[in-house]
């Protein structure tokens, strides 16, 4: 395990770096720099990530340009007819009626809060494995509000239902970790780096496995807490460094 941590540590240097937001979802939140535009814009481009890279950003290029690529100042001050744009939004599985709710729940928060942090610090109880209650009480109060589709609600994975998470979890890793190099933003505070949970996706999945970093069989929340505390063991206060150098080795490199 020295071995592969050295490895990994290096590929962390390789791949933690600017080079590598431009053709990851990631590039979409680097558009804005006011916090709220950066918190929106990454929430949708974390919940839309799954496909081809190229497509999601063309997809979330789509949507916030009839946001103005303005999303806080449309979430806030948007009339109904300004939502007709929308009705035509689609990303897969995602459609309409889940694209107006999620700027319905988006525009009530914010004209509450300042920050969407607020929203995920609901199950916070400040120790080590509080991310399993983070993402539960974070999906039941997004889908608290009364008209809430059903539908919707499979668009933001949890682990009441034994999901990895892959997205949710990569949205916080670009929320919560700060290191300055430029690629994750850091802009929370509430959350230690140290609470994250390594998105579990298809290539840090097989890359952690040929490292010998799961041995779960099935991908599930379970499989993503076995690969973050094996990651602890590598680096305690930021184990979600690992996953540029899973996700490089796997996309990059098809190690």
């Amino acid at each position: 395990m020295n071995d592969i941590k050295g490895f990994l540590d290096e590929k962390v240097e390789l791949y933690n770096q600017p080079g590598f937001i431009t053709n990851d979802p990631i590039s979409i939140p680097h558009r804005f720099s006011k916090k709220q535009d950066i918190e929106i814009s990454g929430f949708f481009a974390a919940i839309l990530a799954w496909g081809q890279r190229k497509t999601i950003i063309n997809k979330c290029v789509e949507l916030f340009e009839k946001m103005d690529n303005a999303p806080y100042d449309f979430l806030l001050h948007h009339q109904e007819e300004d939502l007709k744009p929308f009705l035509t939004f689609k990303h897969r599985t995602f459609n309409d009626v889940d694209t107006l709710y999620f700027i319905h729940f988006l525009s009530w928060f914010y004209k509450k809060h300042d920050s969407l942090e607020q929203a995920f610090l609901l199950g916070q109880n400040g120790e080590i494995d509080a991310m399993e209650s983070i993402l539960s009480r974070f999906h039941e109060f997004f889908f608290s509000l009364p008209d809430a589709p059903s539908r919707t609600r499979k668009h933001i994975a949890t682990p009441a239902r034994k999901a990895a998470c892959k997205r949710i979890t990569m949205y916080l890793r670009w929320m919560v970790r700060k290191d300055r190099k430029g690629v994750d933003f850091g802009i929370w505070d509430q959350i230690n780096p140290a609470q994250l949970i390594c998105p579990c996706d298809l290539h840090v999945d097989r890359v952690a496995r040929k490292l010998g970093l799961i041995t779960r069989k099935q991908t599930d929340w379970l499989t993503a807490l076995e690969l973050t505390e094996q990651l602890r063991t590598f680096d305690p206060t930021d184990p979600v460094k690992y996953d540029f150098a899973l996700f490089g080795l796997g996309i990059e490199e098809k190690f």
